[in-house]
């Protein structure tokens, strides 16, 4: 896991997911298993990004609650995204407060980053995402705007569901997220003169519990 390049696209198999969430309420357990291949990478690398290496842990947790009030899902396969990334994130949350973690290192080696080129581009810099490392990177950045990227990037939500899942604005959503990839494309070499009006506002990182 976590070994290729390419941007994930979970929202494609939204209507399979869907479906098979739909068998699964009225009891077919091997639904339930295509639902949670469907949704179990992006839930985990969303999670790693949350708690590090703890995340397998958490996601246990989380898919024991999504078993148990699945009977009172109701929506879409895009919508059951949101809903399993809710319960995840209150897990993950939980999580952080008991454990009191602190904040780790955000700088990587440059040896575990494959690092863009100076043509790459800003979109460039997301595809590193996909790899484990470098969500250690993301978990740097202040909380609204690792969530916000976490939720994008790897969930696959759109902003609206990331709204939801946060409890915020989709405007507010859409500056974390947009400020969140900025500021990852500049820790990762990636050139944009556009930006540099922005700057840090100095909020806790996602590591940091509150």
């Amino acid at each position: 896991m976590g070994q290729g390049k390419e941007p994930r696209r979970p929202q494609a198999r939204d209507g399979e997911l869907g479906a098979a969430v739909a068998r699964a309420q009225d009891g077919d357990e091997a639904a339930f298993a295509v639902a949670y291949r469907l949704v179990q990478p992006g839930l985990l690398g969303y999670l790693r990004g949350l708690v590090g290496e703890e995340a397998e842990d958490v996601a246990s947790d989380a898919w024991l609650e999504i078993a148990r009030d699945l009977g009172r899902f109701r929506g879409d396969g895009a919508g059951f995204r949101g809903w399993t990334a809710t319960i995840a994130r209150h897990r993950a949350l939980d999580h952080l407060r008991r454990q009191r973690v602190r904040p780790r290192p955000t700088a990587l080696e440059q040896d575990v980053l494959d690092l863009p080129g100076p043509h790459s581009t800003y979109e460039q810099a997301l595809e590193s995402l996909s790899t484990v490392r470098a969500l250690e990177l993301v978990r740097g950045l202040p909380r609204d705007q690792a969530e916000a990227v976490l939720l994008r990037v790897v969930v696959g939500l759109d902003g609206t569901a990331v709204a939801r899942v946060l409890g915020k604005r989709p405007g507010a959503v859409r500056t974390a997220a947009y400020r969140g990839l900025k500021r990852l494309a500049r820790q990762l070499g990636v050139q944009d003169h556009a930006d540099a009006g922005v700057t840090d506002d100095g909020s806790r990182t996602l590591g940091e519990s509150r």
